[in-house]
């Protein structure tokens, strides 16, 4: 978070950037109605828990509904150049946020599978499913099944039947497939 964030970017040094609106701590809601901070309590919004400032949250909680940044931005007394700004910079905390999740869920997943550079797709269902045997780990996926979802998340990691980057498919103790590009 940079210094503009922390100090309500819009230069106002209201912390996470809260305007007052109807109800105190954040701007009044939407062009459809929506009452913002209903919506971070209803979806358990802490901003000392999250990886988003209050402002971010507020400004993705009026993009889902459709509200223009230009709106956001008089609604909160700044610029719509801010308020891009700070939708962007919350974007990349969700991603940030949600790569950190991947990665800590991989370390602890019960099977990982390294899957080398060459190897043929139609050879990695049986691998997962000889690593989920031994670690008595059930995968509720048939093959073609585990190799659409491997391929789909590997991106172009893969084409065809090639896998063209090494990667770590990672089976959780449910039965949930994860995949990661791993260093060779």
């Amino acid at each position: 978070m940079d210094d503009a964030e922390r100090e309500g970017a819009d230069g106002s040094g209201a912390r996470n950037g809260a305007t007052e609106g109807p109800g105190g701590g954040g701007p009044a809601g939407g062009a459809d109605g929506t009452d913002v901070d209903a919506v971070l309590a209803e979806t358990g919004f802490d901003a000392d828990e999250s990886v988003l400032t209050r402002r971010q949250a507020e400004v993705l909680v009026l993009r889902e509904q459709g509200v223009r940044q230009s709106e956001i931005a008089s609604m909160l007394g700044t610029s719509r150049a801010n308020v891009s700004s700070v939708e962007s910079s919350a974007r990349r905390n969700v991603e940030k946020a949600r790569e950190t999740v991947a990665f800590a869920e991989a370390l602890t997943a019960p099977v990982r599978i390294a899957v080398e550079e060459g190897t043929d797709l139609y050879d990695v269902p049986k691998l997962v499913y000889d690593a989920c045997d031994e670690a008595g780990v059930k995968v509720n996926r048939t093959a073609p099944e585990l190799m659409k979802a491997i391929s789909d998340a590997a991106g172009d990691a893969v084409q065809g039947r090639e896998v063209r980057e090494p990667l770590l498919v990672g089976v959780t103790t449910g039965g949930r497939v994860q995949v990661r590009r791993s260093a060779d």
